[in-house]
C-alpha cells in the first residue's frame, strides 16, 4: 500500500521521467479514492500508463523503497510544501498544471503576500537598469515583493535592486537548490536563501535543463498578481512568462523604449495586445489597491 499522501509526493518527485502533469493525475486519483488503499502498481493501472512508462515508473518507485530510510531522513530535513498544504499559495493552485510540490529554502510566509514578477531581457541595456532603479523604490515602499527569475540581466538586477532598497524579493529558478544558474549569481542565490525566499519545484541536485526554465516561468506568473516586463525580445522566455500570466488572469505591464532596439519589441508587442503601458511604480501600485 501506499505510504502516507505528503510523503508519498515527495517521494515521487525523485523520479525525473514523472512529469508534473502525471503527478497531478495521480494526486487527483488518490484524492477522488481517498477511502481506497491502492498499490503502486493499481495507481499506475488507473492512469492507463504505456507499458514502458509503467515499467520505468515501477523499477524507480521499488528502488527508492530499497532506501527507505534515506528518504524518511531527507523527508523530515527538507522544507517544501504540496497541494495538500495550507500554505500553499491559492493563487498558484488555480494556474493550469500547477506544480504538486515546491521545495523552498527561506521566508515561505512572502508567498501569502501579493507580489509583483519584475522580468525582462537577459542582454539588459543600460536604459533596461534605469527602469528598474526607477520602478523598484516605489515597490518596495508599496510592501510589494519582487519575483524574478535569477536569469541574467533584468532579473538580476531586479533582486539586487530590490535588496538594496530593503524590499523583499523571490526568486524562482529552474534548477535544484543545490544547483546555481548562471554561476555568477551563486552569492545572490545563497543571500535570498537565507535573507528571503527562494523556490523551485526540483529537487536539491536537478541540473538546470533548458527546458526547465519554459515552466519554472509558469510558476513566476502564478505565484504573482501582476508581471512587468522590462526589455524582451519578440520571442523569448519574458513573453513566454506574460502569456502565462495573462493566461491566469494576472495583470500585465509593460514599459515602452526605444522602437528601433529589439530589445523593447516585445514590450511593444505586449501593449498592443492590451498589456498597461507604464513608466511609473504609481501604474503599477494604484492595481495592487
Amino acid at each position: 500500500m501506499l505510504p502516507e499522501r505528503r510523503y508519498f509526493l515527495f517521494l515521487m518527485k525523485q523520479i525525473p521521467s514523472l512529469s508534473n502533469v502525471q503527478l497531478l493525475k495521480m494526486l487527483q486519483y488518490l484524492e477522488n479514492y481517498h477511502c481506497k488503499q491502492v498499490s503502486f502498481l493499481e495507481l499506475c493501472d488507473a492512469l492507463q500508463l504505456r507499458t514502458k512508462m509503467k515499467e520505468v515508473l515501477i523499477t524507480s518507485y521499488e528502488k527508492i523503497l530499497k532506501n527507505e530510510k534515506k528518504w524518511q531522513l531527507n523527508y523530515q530535513n527538507e522544507k517544501f510544501i504540496t497541494l495538500l498544504d495550507e500554505a500553499y499559495p491559492s493563487c498558484l493552485a488555480e494556474i493550469y498544471n500547477p506544480p504538486v510540490l515546491l521545495f523552498y529554502r527561506g521566508d515561505i510566509q512572502l508567498l501569502s503576500k501579493s507580489s509583483l514578477a519584475l522580468i525582462g531581457s537577459r542582454a539588459a541595456t543600460s536604459s533596461g537598469r534605469k527602469v528598474i532603479e526607477r520602478l523598484v523604490p516605489g515597490l518596495v515602499r508599496a510592501g510589494i515583493p519582487i519575483v524574478s527569475g535569477l536569469a541574467r540581466g533584468i532579473d538580476t538586477y531586479a533582486h539586487q535592486m530590490t535588496i538594496r532598497q530593503k524590499g523583499s524579493t523571490i526568486a524562482v529558478i529552474g534548477s535544484g537548490l543545490e544547483r546555481t544558474y548562471p554561476k555568477e549569481n551563486f552569492r545572490l542565490q545563497q543571500f535570498i536563501a537565507k535573507n528571503h525566499l527562494l523556490v523551485t519545484e526540483y529537487p536539491d541536485d536537478t541540473p538546470p535543463f533548458s527546458y526547465h526554465f519554459p515552466m519554472r516561468n509558469r510558476i513566476i506568473a502564478g505565484i504573482t498578481q501582476g508581471t512587468c516586463v522590462v526589455e524582451a525580445r519578440r520571442r523569448s522566455g519574458t513573453l513566454i512568462t506574460a502569456q502565462y500570466a495573462l493566461e491566469a488572469g494576472r495583470s500585465v505591464f509593460c514599459v515602452p523604449g526605444d522602437s528601433t532596439k529589439p530589445t523593447t519589441e516585445g514590450c511593444h508587442e505586449l501593449i498592443q495586445q492590451g498589456a498597461k503601458c507604464i513608466w511609473k511604480s504609481e501604474h503599477i501600485i494604484e492595481e495592487f489597491l
